[in-house]
């Protein structure tokens, strides 16, 4: 009662503050102009906290920043030298001065700042036209050199050491650690000496280098349009976009059976191609789940890390979120990873089956997936359907069981002979008898 009481002489109180309503108003009016409309050409965000919490540094450039969102932090610096030395090499040997970069750049910055979730408000049209000067120059030198193949000896602190220019590369491909791509294509072509490749030509091959060529097909790259990839991230998911698209369809239950619940009921498991890392598929008639291979290293779930994010930010088609929660719901136990790791769909550089179950659990986490469009509904509905009919359990436990190998097959082959021949026996006794 003391507490009511007290609240309600506060309010009486209150009653007796005077309010400057046109005061308030044209402050409320002033900040609504300088509102910072979002635009829908944004495609680099922040990753969402739900999935950066699960492991930061898997989102978190370690060696260069490229773009807005992390330059000027102090433990990345050391590459800021660099990248004047980058920008240097590229006026001379594209021919071009600073001054038409920087104009071409300027020109473009409303648009720039456009492609970020983020304003940026706080960073100057010189800081940023400035920055992306730099961080441009030197994505393109970085690609020249390594498609060049051949390595100057003043880039050896970078290229002399294979792990940087590894570790530059995952940097690359980090969701918030991105610049437009239409910048660098618009850069390369201001080149006088563009050296007979384009922006998609030298991007294939370092991202190809980088991860290999499941990762960047280069049938691909013949049918990339470079005014449709919006970055490095875009880029990566549109090399493993589906061989067949096809349209996502409701899902009746997220439950998938596990794939020594498939084992157990028949399923049998087959290697598919290489270059398509989502193109799972499911043939009912003939029992067969196919499945692209699937290389595990920690380096690897960066670049399955920030596809995600990127998706789960921007894309309404959701296969690699819905490839993902697929999966995971295959691998519930170690035996499912031991199925799978026999037929090389997971090639496992992990200490342990464990860690398999920790690495697709762990990126499952904070995944959020659509039960009215999901891209692999026809795969779980079919699997699920195939395990619930008994024949295909019997058939495959009588397989399992008694013909797993050729000496238990040539016994049970023979154990039936004998039965049919006793049979036999019995029934011409009978008939001498009559």
């Amino acid at each position: 009662m003391e507490i009511v009481g007290a609240a309600t002489e506060q309010m009486k109180s209150n009653d007796h503050v005077s309010l400057d309503i046109d005061k308030l108003t044209a402050s409320v009016q002033e900040e609504l102009k300088t509102l910072h409309a979002f635009s829908n050409k944004c495609s680099i965000y922040r990753v969402p906290k739900r999935l950066r919490d699960s492991k930061d540094h898997a989102y978190t450039p370690q060696l260069v920043s490229i773009g807005p969102i992390h330059h000027g932090k102090e433990e990345l610096k050391e590459m800021e030298e660099h990248k004047k030395i980058f920008l240097q090499e590229f006026l001379e040997v594209s021919e071009v001065s600073v001054k038409e970069c920087i104009a071409a750049i300027a020109e473009r910055e409303t648009r720039l700042r456009n492609c970020y979730a983020d304003n940026f408000e706080n960073m100057s049209t010189e800081d940023f036209v400035k920055m992306m000067l730099l961080d441009s120059s030197f994505i393109i030198m970085v690609f020249r050199i390594q498609f060049s193949r051949l390595i100057p000896s003043n880039y050896d602190r970078i290229f002399g050491r294979p792990w940087m220019i590894r570790e530059i590369g995952f940097d690359m491909c980090l969701l918030e650690n991105q610049i437009p791509f239409f910048i660098l294509d618009d850069l390369l072509k201001l080149s006088k000496r563009q050296g007979g490749c384009s922006m998609i030509e030298l991007t294939g091959d370092f991202l190809s280098w980088s991860f290999g060529d499941s990762w960047v097909p280069q049938d691909i790259l013949k049918e990339m349009n470079s005014s449709k990839v919006e970055h490095f991230v875009d880029f990566l998911r549109k090399c493993q976009q589906p061989a067949k698209q096809k349209q996502p369809q409701p899902l009746e239950t997220r439950t998938t059976p596990t794939a020594m619940e498939l084992h157990q009921s028949g399923v049998k498991f087959k290697l598919g191609s290489r270059e398509k890392i989502f193109d799972m598929k499911f043939d009912f008639n003939k029992g067969i789940l196919e499945i692209p291979p699937l290389f595990l290293e920690d380096d690897i779930e960066k670049l399955f890390r920030n596809l995600h994010a990127f998706e789960q930010c921007h894309c309404s088609d959701l296969y690699v979120s819905d490839y993902i929660a697929t999966l995971t719901d295959l691998v519930r136990g170690t035996n499912d990873v031991e199925i799978l790791a026999k037929k090389g769909i997971i090639d496992n550089w992990l200490s342990d089956n464990d860690a398999v179950m920790s690495f697709l659990h762990d990126l499952d986490r904070g995944n959020v997936v659509s039960l009215d469009n999901f891209y692999y509904t026809d795969v779980v509905e079919d699997l699920n359907t195939y395990c619930r009919k008994r024949r295909h359990k019997w058939i495959a436990a009588l397989k399992q069981n008694y013909f797993h190998n050729p000496w238990v097959s040539i016994s049970v082959l023979a154990a039936g002979a004998l039965l049919i021949l006793t049979v036999i026996q019995t029934v011409c006794s009978v008939i001498q008898v009559k």
